[in-house]
């Protein structure tokens, strides 16, 4: 059982250097971009202590066939939990609400053939090549050869002055790349157009082509910048005007007759014949009709009214006119290929090559590299953004790619995803840096058409449905396991438009009566806080509810319904204990596990915490008795203990996770102590509040609990080092236990 054999130092060391790198743990999430996807060494070692009856570091690494067994996620939304729950021969049952959510988890499960994959994949790519290869061709600066390749292309949003008309371009700054991954800054001058090296940040000096002095601080800011040419002052962002415009001023650049002899990488101010394959572009766009580009409008929303305040009105405004023109193109060629499983897993891939091509990336200066669109979960809308080669520029010297955000780049990380899918592995850590992969020969990834099994088959039910409506035979699952929505954060729907308005043109057969059948991903039932859609806690403890109380009846007695959580504030607690409670659980432990990367841009340098609760309730079982305290030092020991198995894995917790741990138990004892007297068809507001009232009662409050942590609070660090080794100890002990 889970509450007996989870090993959380075990699983912590690895859930944590997965989400490091966690597309190189598991590849399968490289099929497409979904948000906060928890790991799959996690929901592993879920699954393996439940059903297997050894030591979790033992079983983790051997191959398991867990046939016959029955497992359900009411909310797959990346498909972590259905994925792990596959591979080791389960069948599976998933439902999610959004449409793109269950074509992801169909395309990473659905298995794929490689080969026939690998070769439609090449082919798109020579055609493109032939198509519009020379719009990302430039001259090299160094040698003159004309046939290297365009990596980035730099913008900057123009605005013309209302007192003399003059395009104003909106500079926040002229440094365009920084001396970490380049030999030196790299800074654009704004008076002769030119680029300068510099290996002064602060005081860059001199343009080398004009003597001006040059400067990192650039003239827009506070949402405006001054006419260069009279008084005026141009305001931004003005929704009135349109979808804003964009000047080209810059350009990366890769030359493989030079990359021997070249230090860093190659930069160039755009010339005579780069500006001119702009031009081109507009021809050839303006020649054809496109029949793939959507014309959808943008909806208000939470997110998608700061694209509004830009002057976006349409998806298609976002994207330039050679983005545009190379997506129609691959459309074409998409919609051109026969096997259907070929097709579908094309047309995923230039749905998440939106998220690079498109005219809200930004160029980090540091990395060098574009960042998509989603890289903080919004629409951010920047003054300088990043054009990425539509075809992406292979690696001479072998594997790989040079640049990110082209289509070499998207169908080598889905062939890796999908090889993975048949032949899964492990990844065994020796000290803190040494690694042994563990080949799995026995274990995969696949669906019931996965042909060459030896006649082995696994059922992979999976719709797009609202769980709460759904009805699943009584007795029917062995176990629910699931990353339930986390209220008021992420915009799934939202954000997830962007692609599916896209998407949903080319796959035809969800449009014609499938999943696609609605233009937006957006649900009135979804279970996250939007203040557009009027859902607040009250909505998201209703809908969790609802899917809880199904998810319980087609339980087996005392099997697991397991579930990952964690938020900043108690409050978006309270829907979590009434919706288990109102299903007729108990909880029967709250197991914390790494949930997030430190180093994540909406995580790094907050007080958010990158520490999950998994949930573990049960309708009948046992728990020691020592976990049940309503004392508030006694459940601030239970949080120490947690802290230390979390600290052998590597974890060094910070004050947010801290308080993350402390809120799971102060939850579980809530669930445990208001069960015998619940009420769930009490109004929700009722409800909600009995949770708080026991808290507030019963405990002193959370800051009760909290107050009992403050030595661990004066001691907890305000950044997670990198990895912090000691020898794992089991989270299993033998002890007195009370029936449930």
């Amino acid at each position: 059982m889970i509450e007996k054999r989870f090993d959380v130092a075990f699983v912590a060391d690895l859930a944590l250097r997965e989400k490091q790198i966690q597309q190189n743990y598991r590849p399968p999430i490289a099929v497409h971009k979904w948000f906060a996807r928890r790991p799959g060494t996690l929901f592993r070692g879920l699954v393996l202590s439940e059903f297997v009856d050894r030591p979790l570091q033992d079983s983790f690494y051997e191959n398991n066939d867990l046939g016959g067994l029955r497992i359900a996620d009411p909310f797959m939304g990346g498909g972590t939990p259905l994925m792990e729950a596959n591979r080791v021969g389960c069948d599976v049952v998933g439902y999610d609400i959004n449409p793109m959510a269950y074509w992801i988890v169909r395309q990473e499960i659905e298995h794929l053939d490689l080969n026939t994959y690998s070769k439609a994949a090449s082919r798109l790519r020579k055609v493109l090549e032939r198509e519009v290869g020379e719009l990302y061709r430039t001259k090299c600066v160094l040698c003159g050869r004309t046939d290297a390749h365009a990596k980035y292309f730099l913008w900057v949003k123009t605005a013309a002055c209302p007192a003399c008309g003059t395009d104003v371009r909106l500079f926040p700054g002229f440094l365009i790349a920084g001396d970490r991954r380049h030999p030196r800054n790299v800074f654009f001058c704004p008076f002769c157009d030119h680029l300068t090296e510099t290996r002064d940040r602060e005081s860059p000096g001199p343009c080398s082509h004009c003597g001006k002095a040059l400067s990192a601080s650039g003239p827009a800011h506070h949402r405006s910048a001054p006419c260069p040419k009279c008084s005026g002052k141009v305001r931004f962002p003005d929704r009135t005007k349109g979808p804003p415009r964009h000047s080209l001023f810059a350009m990366e650049y890769h030359c493989p007759a030079c990359r021997a002899t070249h230090e860093g990488r190659f930069f160039k101010t755009p010339d005579k014949k780069d500006k001119e394959r702009v031009g081109r572009a507009e021809t050839l766009w303006k020649e054809i009709e496109p029949k793939y580009v959507p014309d959808d409008e943008i909806p208000a929303g939470d997110e998608t009214d700061r694209l509004h305040r830009w002057g976006y009105r349409r998806y298609r405004e976002m994207f330039n006119t050679r983005q545009l023109l190379g997506l129609e193109l691959s459309s074409r060629l998409i919609c051109q290929v026969e096997d259907k499983r070929v097709r579908n897993a094309l047309a995923t891939n230039l749905s998440d090559l939106l998220r690079y091509q498109n005219m809200l990336c930004r160029y980090d200066t540091m990395a060098l590299k574009s960042m998509d669109i989603f890289s903080v979960h919004g629409f951010p809308v920047g003054l300088i953004e990043c054009e990425s080669n539509l075809l992406g520029i292979h690696n001479g010297g072998g594997e790989g790619n040079i640049g990110s955000g082209g289509w070499s780049n998207i169908t080598e990380k889905y062939a890796k995803a999908k090889a993975y899918c048949d032949h899964p592995f492990e990844y065994r850590h020796t000290g803190l840096s040494r690694k042994t992969r563990v080949n799995l020969t026995g274990e995969w990834i696949g669906d019931s058409s996965n042909g060459n099994r030896g006649g082995r088959t696994r059922s992979v039910e999976i719709a797009c449905v609202d769980a709460a409506e759904h009805t699943l035979p009584k007795a029917d699952l062995d176990a629910v396991l699931t990353d339930p929505p986390y209220f008021g954060n992420v915009q799934y729907a939202e954000l997830m438009d962007f692609c599916y308005v896209w998407l949903r043109r080319i796959a035809a057969d969800e449009a014609n009566g499938g999943a696609f059948r609605s233009p937006s991903t957006r649900n009135p039932h979804e279970l996250t806080g939007n203040v557009n859609m009027g859902r607040d806690l009250q909505h998201f403890t209703e809908g969790l509810s609802s899917v809880f109380r199904r998810m319980a009846e087609a339980l087996k007695p005392g099997r697991p319904m397991a579930f990952t959580y964690h938020h900043n504030s108690i409050a978006a607690y309270y829907p979590v204990a009434v919706a288990v409670l109102d299903a007729g659980l108990a909880c029967s432990a709250a197991i914390p596990c790494p949930g997030e990367m430190a180093a994540s841009i909406h995580i790094s340098g907050t007080g958010s915490s990158i520490i999950d609760t998994v949930f573990v309730c049960r309708s009948t079982g046992s728990v020691p008795r020592r976990i049940i305290s309503s004392e508030p030092a006694a459940v601030a020991e239970m949080v120490k203990r947690d802290l230390g198995d979390l600290s052998r894995g590597g974890v060094k917790p910070t004050a947010g996770d801290i308080r993350c741990v402390g809120f799971g138990h102060i939850i579980r004892l809530a669930i445990w102590y208001l069960r015998p007297s619940w009420k769930r068809d009490a109004p929700a507001t009722d409800r909600i509040a009995a949770v708080r009232s026991w808290i507030d009662a019963k405990l002193g409050g959370v800051s009760a609990v909290l107050d009992a942590l403050s030595d661990e609070f004066a001691k907890a660090p305000s950044r997670q080092p990198l990895f912090l080794r000691e020898e794992p100890v089991p989270y299993e002990t033998n002890e007195a236990t009370v029936s449930f």
